[in-house]
Formats: C-alpha cells, structure tokens, sequence
C-alpha cells in the first residue's frame, strides 16, 4: 500500500535528509586511499547516533531491532567497483583507482530517509570516470520525472535511455522504492522498462509502473549502472549484489517528495 505523507511528515523527513546529506558529505572526505571499510562503518554509525537518530540499516528485516543471524549487521553499505549495493563493510582498505558506493539511511522522528553516492579513490579511469558522471546524471533525470501526473513507468524508461545512450547497462534487477514509517514500502521502482523474472516480481512490477504519481508520495529513486553486462550475483559476504561478469558498477540515490507542482529532493 502507497501512503501518502502530510506536510508535517514531509517536513520531518526533510529535516532527517538534511542530517543524512551532512553525514554523507563528511564520509565522502574520508574516501582515501588506504582507509578501511570498517573505518567508513565506524564513523557513519557513530555520525548517526550523534544527530539523535538510529541507523536504518542496522537490524533491518528484525521487527523487534535485536540482531539475528540474518539482520543486516551494519549502518552503511560500502561496495566497491563490482559490487554493486549492500556490500558490508571489512578490512579491506581502499587502494588508487577504485570506486565506492557509500549507501546509508537514517531513522529520525519516526520516519527513515536514505541516500547513496559513489565516491572516486584517488586517480580512476576514464571509464569509471564516465560511470560516474553518466549514473549520477541519470539520476537528476530521473528526478525530473517525478511530479504529479507522470506515472512510476515514466521513471523507468527515461532512465533506461539515457544509461544505454551513453553504452552503459542499467540493473534491472534491483529497484528504488517508497519510504517513510517503513523503510521500504510501495511502490517498486525499477530502473528500466525490461526486466529479469527470476529476481523481480514482474507482474507487481507491472501494476506499479501504471500508478500514478501523486503528491505526498515520497519516493527513493536509486539508479544502479554498470560498464559491462546487468545480470547479477551474491558477493561473498551473503548480503551484498555484484556484476556477474565483475565489471564496474555505480550507485547514487535521493529521496525526494512529490509536491503539488512537482518535487522536492530531500536528501541535500
């Protein structure tokens, strides 16, 4: 079921991605050769408890919150080149010339809010440099779509096109999503028009890309784009996603409102 936020609702998730954009931006300067996954973990958790809130991630799928042994046991996602989302982090220490998809979300007041960007390690290539700039483009395009009138498909489409315009592959089996008192709710959105049955519910799919985009709806828009093919398979760590043929990936999303005359992007 969609829910549709009040302005004071709005208001309040606006004011939890504001925190999560600050938080963001003060992990993306420790993005530097020889830092560790963990240390990444260490200060985006303690960067949360600080603001007041909680780590959306921490726990999730546990309704009562007490870890068990498939709650996902860490605050940020930290995937790096091929892994594309939900990579937990380690000891592995970031070396020149990759590329890192920082994910995390904040439970504030009530409500979560949730956003991703990936960040350069010192020099990259051209390529990962393109994958980048292209990922991050598309989601402002993305965005665009978004305002009252446009259905949840115009998002899809309008992502896909400019992904394989520029020669790029958009994931197709993993998708954005509504958000609000739960961190995940209705409804489902994916990131091209096509999609693989046997990750994706493709006849929910299908309903969801018909709904109309209402104001109130808050919605998480999260393109996920890689330089090789778009099938996918389990990193190794059992909770994270990666390209199958281990090409590079790239990650970013906002969490944005739908207003009467068209969106407001919460997480800056």
């Amino acid at each position: 079921m969609i829910t549709i936020k009040t302005q004071e609702e709005i208001s309040i998730m606006s004011e939890a991605g504001k925190i999560l954009a600050g938080i963001m931006e003060k992990l993306g300067n420790e993005v530097k050769i020889g830092v560790t996954t963990e240390e990444l973990n260490r200060l985006a958790e303690s960067l949360v408890f600080q603001s007041g809130g909680k780590c959306s991630f921490k726990g999730y799928n546990v309704p009562d919150d007490s870890c068990q042994d498939n709650c996902y046991p860490v605050g940020l996602c930290t995937s790096i080149n091929e892994e594309i989302v939900h990579a937990i982090p380690s000891k592995r220490k970031l070396k020149e010339g990759d590329i890192i998809s920082l994910d995390i979300g904040i439970f504030y007041k009530g409500f979560h809010s949730d956003m991703a960007k990936t960040f350069a390690v010192g020099k990259i290539s051209k390529e990962a440099e393109k994958l980048i700039n292209v990922t991050k483009k598309v989601l402002e395009i993305g965005i665009e779509k978004i305002k009252p009138g446009n259905k949840i498909g115009d998002i899809a489409r309008a992502v896909q096109k400019y992904i394989e315009s520029n020669e790029l592959n958009v994931i197709r089996e993993l998708c954005g999503h509504g958000i609000g008192k739960e961190l995940h709710e209705d409804p489902e959105i994916l990131n091209a028009v096509s999609v693989k049955k046997e990750l994706v519910d493709t006849a929910k799919y299908q309903e969801d890309a018909n709904i109309e985009i209402k104001e109130g709806m808050v919605l998480c828009l999260e393109p996920m784009v890689s330089i090789g093919n778009w099938h996918i398979k389990k990193s190794g760590d059992g909770f994270g996603w990666k390209t199958l043929d281990n090409s590079l990936s790239a990650h970013f999303e906002h969490t944005i409102a739908v207003t009467k005359n068209g969106h407001k992007i919460l997480t800056i």
